[in-house]
């Protein structure tokens, strides 16, 4: 799915017009602070609406005009020197879009030996003047409390401090996931699994709190586009099925070709509704044809996902909403579940039958045929993997008691070891407060019993979009 409506970032600086008649070329080099501001945040994302410096009240409220008519999706204060907060209210009241002031001063310390040299006291204040960003942040942060707009800060260095810049651009990626999440388009495909009574969603409280739509899908319609499905297609896609996987020579050709056909289907009708993710499960019990078709969805699914259009089995929404996430911040993001505890090794083993994220996977994912399907209906190939090694993050979407949601999050190691070689995903994780912390923690939170898990440490990515979303977020570890 194409996003139509990419992320818009809008940047202005703020300074005080009485300043510039008093202080030669003050305002030029406060300008030129601001461009560099722009210039650095061109390399996050293109798509910027950069008003300059607003330094009286009527400029604010054209401002917050002309960051409305740009349809921003978040706003950039770079504060160069002392300001009004009357300069900023109005921009940001318009606008109505999370704010990160940047308090950014142009070096590490005033070089006082300079300072000293100057020839007169109103030299002096101009200098000074460039330092002073931290002056009115106080004044802002006061007027956006008390006027109930979101706010959050970075203070740094405008050039040369790579804390400052990395913290920047984990702001710009985060809005970019809540853009794509306010986007998305998740598919509904058939019913919950009965009596998984954790899973069960809100639909109107996922979509009030992320954005975006979600289409209930019927499984027959899936069936009817199977049998469109041409010999020529089935063929193209086995090609691809062999050099993405690694096929065991006990898969049935038979079988490879029935999965192949519901694959070409399956993106059909992700097309056919633009769907950016999914979450299906579907019994298909006294109608062959759509138990023929549900059985046979798991190799094209894990292709969905490797394609960043995650797919959830068991019809669980608020784990689609958690891989989508992860997905989006390039981490994968696997569908995952408790598998068992090595108390042995201290590691907890993840993973779960049904579509994998083969991007993530260490190594080529491999495809067995499964005589059963453990819990559901039918027989068919499935995918075998675990997640590469190295750090990875673990992400639920919690649905509490009171009707809200937030996210859980937990930071670990994917780690070598033996794996169930039971054609599902799984891997070996080690977090650091240990095996049997981590489960009580975890679970004490009260997620469902799924969770996503995408490759590298992300959690201050993740903590980040929370608060574009204004969601809490809790880290176990």
């Amino acid at each position: 799915m194409t996003n139509t409506h990419p992320l818009r970032i809008g940047v202005f600086g703020i300074g005080l017009a009485a300043y510039w008649p008093q202080f030669s070329g003050l305002e030029t080099k406060l300008t030129a602070y601001l461009d560099t501001v722009s210039k650095r945040l061109g390399h996050f994302h293109t798509e910027l609406v950069n008003i300059g410096l607003v330094d009286t009240p009527e400029k604010a409220m054209e401002a917050g005009h002309t960051f409305r008519r740009a349809d921003v999706d978040i706003i950039f204060l770079y504060v160069t020197t002392y300001a009004l907060s009357a300069t900023v209210l109005p921009v940001v009241q318009r606008a109505k879009v999370p704010v990160i002031i940047l308090n950014l001063t142009p070096a590490a310390a005033i070089d006082y030996a300079h300072f000293t040299n100057l020839k007169n006291i109103t030299d002096m204040t101009g200098e000074w003047l460039t330092f002073c960003s931290a002056c009115p942040v106080p004044e802002i942060a006061n007027v956006f409390k008390r006027a109930g707009i979101r706010f959050y800060q970075v203070t740094g260095i405008l050039e040369e401090d790579d804390e400052c810049w990395k913290e920047i651009g984990e702001w710009v990626e985060a809005a970019s996931v809540a853009n794509i999440m306010a986007h998305n388009r998740l598919g509904a495909l058939g019913h919950y699994y009965s009596g998984m009574l954790d899973i069960y969603t809100d639909f109107t409280l996922q979509l009030s709190t992320f954005g975006g739509h979600i289409e209930i899908l019927e499984v027959d319609e899936l069936s009817e586009i199977k049998n469109s499905v041409t010999a020529h297609e089935i063929k193209s896609r086995v090609t691809e099925f062999r050099n993405v996987f690694e096929i065991t020579p006990d898969c049935e050709e038979g079988e490879i070709n029935r999965a192949a056909k519901t694959a070409v289907a399956l993106d059909k009708l992700v097309a056919r509704y633009r769907l950016g993710s999914m979450a299906y499960y579907y019994k298909g019990s006294g109608n062959p044809e759509n138990e023929d078709t549900m059985s046979s969805v798991i190799l094209g699914t894990s292709l969905l996902t490797a394609r960043h259009i995650p797919v959830a089995g068991e019809f669980e929404i608020k784990n689609a909403q958690a891989m989508k996430i992860m997905d989006s911040f390039g981490a994968g993001g696997s569908f995952s579940e408790y598998y068992a505890i090595d108390f042995t090794d201290d590691v907890v083993l993840l993973g779960h039958d049904g579509p994998g994220h083969t991007t993530i996977s260490n190594g080529k994912t491999i495809v067995r045929p499964l005589r059963v399907y453990h819990g559901k209906v039918g027989k068919g190939l499935s995918v075998e993997m675990s997640v590469k090694y190295g750090p990875i993050t673990c992400l639920s979407v919690v649905e509490t008691r009171d009707g809200k949601l937030f996210l859980l999050y937990a930071e670990g190691e994917s780690v070598p070891g033996p794996i169930l070689q039971i054609g599902n995903t799984n891997s070996r994780y080690r977090f650091p407060i240990g095996a049997r912390r981590f489960v009580n923690d975890w679970s004490a939170k009260g997620p469902a019993h799924h969770s996503a898990i995408g490759v590298g440490h992300i959690g201050t990515k993740i903590t980040r979009l929370g608060a574009l979303l204004n969601l809490e977020v809790v880290k176990i570890c």
